[in-house]
Formats: structure tokens, sequence, C-alpha cells
């Protein structure tokens, strides 16, 4: 008989193996001049051009993996994954783990976090659309 997991179950069994950071973490890499990093928005287009971070790239949970080679080709660069809530890009950065990105963090609490703490918000911008 197959094993069979609840979608919160795959989350949490991500999370035992991703590393994770708070909207306040970020808020600091952002504004920093030496982060040398990217912060991606894998929610679906209509939630990014609603709001996002500011620096955000939009890359949809349903393309990163096949777009994250051309968006981001070095495996090292520092890269924060962001959702709703936090359960779509805790699954996003366990992808990018295991295709070998070795420096990615998953925003807990998500944009709806960042957005509860009244931190700065953008609607410029494009997502990726492919």
């Amino acid at each position: 008989m197959p094993l069979s997991k609840t979608f919160t179950e795959l989350c949490d069994d991500a999370k035992t193996r991703i590393a994770e950071t708070t909207p306040t973490d970020v808020e600091a890499r952002i504004a920093s001049p030496d982060f040398r990093g990217v912060v991606i928005d894998v929610r679906e287009q209509d939630e990014y051009r609603a709001g996002h971070l500011p620096t955000a790239r939009g890359i949809g949970r349903g393309i990163l993996e096949y777009h994250i080679a051309d968006e981001v080709p070095d495996t090292d660069t520092e890269i924060v994954l962001y959702c709703r809530g936090g359960n779509r890009s805790a699954l996003a950065a366990d992808s990018l783990r295991q295709m070998g990105y070795t420096n990615v963090f998953s925003m807990r609490g998500g944009f709806r976090a960042w957005d509860e703490e009244n931190r700065a918000q953008t609607t410029e911008g494009e997502p990726i659309v492919h």
C-alpha cells in the first residue's frame, strides 16, 4: 500500500530539511547594500501583482524548477523564497535543495506575516510568465 501524506504533512516534512528565516531578517537583507541574493515570490501571478516584497521576482511555484537555472545560475547564490503563508515556499526550498542550490531560505509566515507587520511592499514589476 503506497504511503500518502496531506499537504500539511508534506510541508512539515520539507521544513525538516530546509532553512527558514523571518520577515524581520528578510527586511534587513533587502535593506543591506551587501545583499547579493535573490528574493523570489512563488505565489500565483495574480497574488504577485496584488502586492509583493520590494526587489522580489515573481516566479510561481509551478514554473520555478523549470526557470531557476536561467534566473539564478549560481547554485551558491542566496535565495529567499516566500508564498502566502510559508508552505509553498517550504516545498519550493526543498525542491531547490534537491536541485543543488545550497543557500536557500523559506520566509516563515510568508507574505501574510510580512503584510500583517506593515512592512514595505510594491505592485511594480511583472511576474515571469511562461
